[in-house]
């Protein structure tokens, strides 16, 4: 009776610690299972990473469309880069042949050049010619200005053929041969010419006569041109000797040395 029992009793310890022992595998398998499941959903999130870089990649390329001028956002730093680059020099060279196009089509010097040679001779009454003292003191030399009143460009010869006195009896004055300039002098409308003159050496002793007015010829094409400017002399008139007297030539402006006489 007293084995009956004891048998009984290890059977039952035997069943409990079975069952214990399956509980805790039991529990055992469902941590398993949830941290398995969280290692899957992580190992998915990972693969679905690059899945969406290459989408975005994607997106990237298809947006360097932005050559066409899209900015294309999405495109990308290097894209957007790459649009940017390939628009400037565009602008750059269509800057810089404006540019070219506008001095060449400019054409100042030109314009001078075909002047130059059509332009016709400045008669008498194309021009107004008037005199003033240059600053010194006693007055040795006189400044005429012939401005271009004839309404179009004209080429103004040679010197002007001073006569200070009755043209007919008046002496010739003589030019200074360094003040002829190297090119025509082509006069627009309203533009000036200007010649260098020596009335006299300064002297009290020297044989001077007072000028009021005088006359001044151009020259034409082959020689002398028919009539003449009646100039006033500046105010209080112009101690003239003859003998001693000299003209530069017409230049477009006084330059040093080469009217200095």
């Amino acid at each position: 009776m007293r084995t009956s029992h004891l048998r009984t009793a290890r059977a039952t310890r035997t069943a409990l610690l079975v069952a214990a022992v399956a509980a805790a595998s039991l529990g055992l398998t469902a941590c398993g299972g949830d941290d398995g499941a969280k290692d899957a959903g992580s190992a998915s999130q990972s693969a679905g990473a690059p899945a969406a870089s290459a989408t975005t990649g994607a997106t990237g390329t298809t947006g360097t469309t932005g050559d066409a001028g899209t900015t294309g956002t999405a495109g990308g730093t290097g894209a957007s880069g790459e649009g940017t680059a390939s628009a400037a020099p565009a602008a750059a060279k269509g800057s810089t042949g404006g540019t070219t196009g506008g001095t060449a089509s400019g054409g100042t010097e030109s314009g001078q050049g075909a002047s130059d040679a059509t332009a016709p001779v400045c008669a008498h009454g194309d021009v107004k010619i008037t005199a003033a003292k240059a600053d010194e003191v006693p007055t040795e030399h006189i400044v005429l200005t012939a401005t271009n009143t004839s309404g179009r460009a004209c080429r103004l010869l040679g010197h002007p053929l001073i006569a200070f006195g009755e043209i007919q009896t008046a002496k010739d004055v003589p030019p200074v041969a360094k003040s002829k300039p190297a090119a025509p002098v082509v006069l627009n409308p309203g533009a000036p010419a200007y010649a260098n003159v020596r009335v006299s050496n300064g002297g009290v002793h020297e044989d001077n006569k007072v000028v009021k007015e005088f006359n001044v010829n151009l020259f034409a094409a082959d020689g002398p041109a028919e009539g003449s400017v009646v100039v006033a002399a500046p105010a209080g008139g112009l101690a003239v000797d003859e003998a001693v007297a000299k003209t530069g030539y017409w230049t477009p402006e006084l330059r040093n040395g080469a009217d200095e006489f």
